[in-house]
């Protein structure tokens, strides 16, 4: 994880692991105000701030114009050059909750070009999920049997540095043309397997409100389509857009969900909490898609506060992605053994509604496997061998077994994984956990005295 003291340079060789979840300290998850000054600093009082256009139309889209916004900043060769090979592009809002001007801030990492995106080693491709071979009409991609995803433009109003579609994002901005949304509709009408279409880019809330309502009523058109999904980081990087007018689009088109793109605590602002609330309000269930990022996200905790806090504010942790193999991001992958640390981490601490599933969308095409820690321990004919979060093995019986009960063992034999599979001991406790320390404390029972719980 990259630290206030490391250098960009350092950053390139820094290692990625990082201590294990309960002894090492995350970053630190600020929630002072932002350190900005000069022109934001201006602007962010102002009524114009509250009206997304404007927010548009002064995105930060040149280096002159990130001194300008930010005049602390310190602009080496390497941002210079990143931001020429990459579309550079920051929304105001987004640029207020940047807090230090260097590697050491999570929103800094997300949006100011680094030196490290031209680490370019021979694995990592344009189109590392193949998305143009799975692409039957244009803006189009077919990949699993029941479902499309739809780009729709290929503009966003923030261009993440971790963006897995670098190759179309930005480099020319336009949205799908009236010719090319007919092509779609006839494919789908077509293939009526088509049942769920995820609206994409670019970011499609970033097109006007009458655009992005004739892409939503051209595939309401088509009667196989059950349900329209809009993958967007808009209510992140500009809540403002989420107005009344736009929601009140939304509505016409249910089954509508949304997923938006919280990466990091400090993202999770006033403003795009409002946004998701008004959107929910309007009967849009929200989830999240997070991506795995170093030195922005890769620890537990960090990720256990944003999962609380996106459930608090009804948005439901959907994914959390394994970076992708595209070209720019490699000093933001991490192993996938942090990946799967981190729902260890999770199990146990967080409700089920709060844990994400981690997944890699697999190169090649070969579409979402999601990863998991290793819960099962052993099986035979007879008998599963689990485990939970707290290290407790438990026996499952399968169905079909004879009733007949297994040789007990001797007393002074202590159960195995074997004893277990083959059902001849149910259990191996931890000598300790939180929750067998409760039940060894005093326990009020449902009605009556107090009364001591056996050990």
């Amino acid at each position: 994880m990259l630290t206030s003291g490391q250098s960009e340079g350092d950053a390139s060789v820094a290692s990625s692991s990082t201590p294990s979840a309960d002894d090492a300290q995350p970053p630190s998850l600020a929630t002072s105000s932002s350190l900005s000054t000069g022109k934001l600093q201006e602007c962010i009082a102002t009524e114009q701030w509250q009206d997304w256009r404007w927010h548009m139309r002064n995105r930060i889209r040149t280096v002159a114009q990130l001194r300008e916004w930010m005049p602390t900043l310190k602009v080496s060769p390497g941002l210079l050059s990143a931001a020429e090979k990459f579309p550079l592009a920051i929304t105001p809002h987004y640029a207020s909750l940047i807090r230090q001007m260097d590697s050491s801030d999570p929103i800094y990492l997300m949006c100011v070009p680094q030196m490290q995106e031209l680490c370019d080693p021979k694995f990592l491709c344009d189109d590392p999920l193949e998305e143009d071979e799975d692409m039957p009409v244009p803006g189009l991609v077919h990949r699993y049997g029941d479902r499309a995803l739809l780009i729709s433009t290929t503009t966003c109003s923030t261009y993440c540095r971790h963006c897995t579609r670098k190759r179309v994002a930005g480099m020319h901005e336009s949205s799908i043309s009236p010719r090319r949304l007919q092509q779609v509709v006839t494919y789908l009408l077509a293939h009526p397997e088509i049942h769920d279409v995820i609206v994409s880019g670019g970011d499609p809330l970033t097109m006007a409100t009458e655009n992005l309502e004739r892409v939503l009523s051209s595939l309401r058109s088509v009667p196989s389509i059950d349900i329209i999904r809009i993958g967007t980081r808009v209510p992140v990087v500009m809540p403002q857009r989420v107005t009344d007018e736009l929601v009140g689009m939304l509505r016409k088109f249910h089954p509508l969900y949304i997923n938006t793109h919280f990466n990091h605590p400090n993202e999770l602002t006033a403003d795009s909490v409002a946004a998701c609330a008004k959107l929910v309000d309007a009967g849009i269930p929200m989830g999240n898609q997070s991506v795995l990022l170093r030195g922005v996200n890769d620890h537990p905790k960090i990720i256990e506060t944003l999962c609380r806090n996106l459930i608090r504010s009804r948005v439901r942790p959907y994914y959390l992605f394994q970076c992708d193999l595209v070209r720019g991001v490699e000093h933001f992958r991490t192993p996938l053994s942090r990946g799967i640390e981190i729902m260890e981490y999770l199990r146990g601490r967080l409700s089920g509604l709060a844990i994400p599933t981690f997944v890699v969308d697999a190169p090649h095409g070969g579409g979402k496997i999601p990863l998991l820690p290793n819960y099962i321990v052993s099986s035979s004919p007879t008998h599963t061998v689990l485990r939970n979060f707290e290290g407790m093995i438990v026996s499952y019986p399968e169905p079909g077994m004879s009733s007949e009960t297994p040789q007990a063992l001797p007393e002074n034999v202590a159960p195995g994984v074997w004893e277990l599979s083959s059902g001849q001991a149910t259990s191996i406790l931890p000598a300790a956990s939180n929750r067998h320390n409760r039940r060894r404390r005093k326990a009020m029972p449902l009605f009556g005295q107090p009364a001591e719980t056996s050990e």
